[in-house]
């Protein structure tokens, strides 16, 4: 089975004067096509940081990612964010929608520098929308929409490239429990049915456990649990 992401010996420091936090030590991880992967452990423990770094908006201090087979390492910065941008969708915690824009107009927001014309652009947004259960809430802005539905909006802004993987940072951490299962059954249900590779940062490890794999974070390392 293909890898769409893998990390080689991941290692990322800071430096605080004379300090050193040592926040990854030494992470090697694949993310198999096709699957869910569940990157799991305590707050403060680098889940985060080890995601930006799988997504190229972070750098390691050492070690290396591979996307779809490129050793990011040989990349220039302009060739690593034309990787990201075709091969990578990212969903986080806070959906970070434009206020002033409507819901389908959130979601065509990657294409327009991409110069596809905007009849294109609206039907692909529209489609994508009807795809997350948002096909009668195209016109309405991020604060008319419930926090459940924003971030259906920023998951289907994610797909609208049609990328590799979809990397989603707590994507339920600001939700209410019924509404983080509503949005969980959608991230597995476009991975069944799409195919979409999915990594999924999170604390709850009821949520984890329902991934194909499972990497449990402590004290800078990595455990398979699954």
């Amino acid at each position: 089975m293909n890898s769409v992401i893998v990390c080689e010996n991941i290692h990322k420091k800071y430096y605080d004067g004379s300090r050193v936090l040592h926040i990854l030590r030494g992470i090697n991880l694949e993310v198999p096509e096709g699957k869910i992967l569940a990157i799991s452990g305590p707050s403060g423990v680098g889940k985060s940081t080890l995601l930006h770094i799988m997504g190229t908006l972070d750098t390691p201090t050492e070690g290396r990612v591979i996307i779809n087979g490129k050793d990011t390492q040989k990349l220039s910065r302009q060739q690593i964010n034309q990787l990201r941008n075709k091969e990578i969708g990212f969903v986080f915690q806070f959906y970070h929608l434009l206020p002033e824009f409507s819901a389908i107009e959130n979601v065509m927001m990657p294409a327009l520098c991409k110069g596809i014309s905007k009849k294109e652009c609206y039907a692909r947004a529209e489609e994508l929308l009807a795809k997350v259960g948002l096909a009668e809430r195209l016109t309405h802005k991020p604060g008319e929409l419930s926090g459940g539905e924003q971030q259906r909006v920023a998951i289907a802004r994610a797909l609208f490239n049609k990328p590799k993987v979809l990397l989603t940072d707590e994507p339920t951490g600001n939700l209410d429990e019924e509404t983080s299962a509503g949005v969980i059954d959608l991230l597995w249900r476009l991975n069944e049915e799409e195919g979409v590779t999915i990594v999924v940062v999170t604390h709850d490890e009821s949520i984890a456990e329902k991934a194909h794999h499972w990497v449990y974070l402590h004290e800078g390392k990595a455990y398979v649990k699954k």
